[in-house]
């Protein structure tokens, strides 16, 4: 467990859900997946930021095969919850028109967000589009997506590091923690 004060009084408290050292097997277990099923591809990897950094990082040094890199910064969360609402704060530098693109996102909850990001790539032509996502969180899903890769099939829980916040902290943990906020009187 990790315990840290923010200014206000609010005690946060995390119970650790994966180490490390799952996090990297699994990366490099996706790696060589993808890296399999591109074999003579160029491809371009688009990380949807700012979720995605350390995952995005991680898996690029893993895929063996020849590839760009660009990024998107979506969001649709305030604090704990989806609002529905897919903002693009940031579109892509590179076209995507007949490329082989795979999409690299932290977390699929409801499945919005991708969803959305996802048709607005759909609609640039690419040759292929495939997702590949760190956590999948099933339980809360309400658009039907297909992911190509997962790394860990996660509970309805609300979980910080390993590049996922709660309003913007906890995203340098190396491990992915169940975040649980309660407040306490001093």
């Amino acid at each position: 467990m990790f315990y840290s004060t923010r200014p206000g009084g609010a005690m946060i408290v995390g119970k650790l859900f994966l180490t490390a050292e799952q996090i990297q097997t699994r990366i490099g277990e996706l790696g060589a997946k993808i890296s399999e099923d591109y074999e003579g591809k160029d491809i371009l990897l688009i990380g949807i930021l700012k979720g995605a950094f350390m995952f995005f990082s991680d898996i690029v040094k893993l895929i063996q095969v020849p590839m760009d890199i660009d990024f998107l910064i979506a969001s649709s969360y305030v604090r704990t919850q989806s609002t529905g609402e897919v903002k693009i704060h940031a579109d892509l530098r590179e076209d995507i028109k007949d490329r082989h693109v795979l999409l690299i996102e932290d977390i699929v909850d409801t499945g919005l967000t991708l969803n959305s990001i996802r048709e607005m790539l759909l609609s640039r032509k690419p040759a292929s589009l495939k997702i590949c996502s760190f956590l999948d969180k099933k339980p809360r899903r309400k658009v039907d997506i297909d992911i190509d890769y997962v790394g860990f099939e996660i509970p309805d829980k609300f979980f910080v590091g390993y590049g996922l916040d709660y309003e913007n902290k906890f995203r340098n943990l190396p491990y992915i923690s169940i975040f649980k906020e309660s407040t306490y009187a001093d």
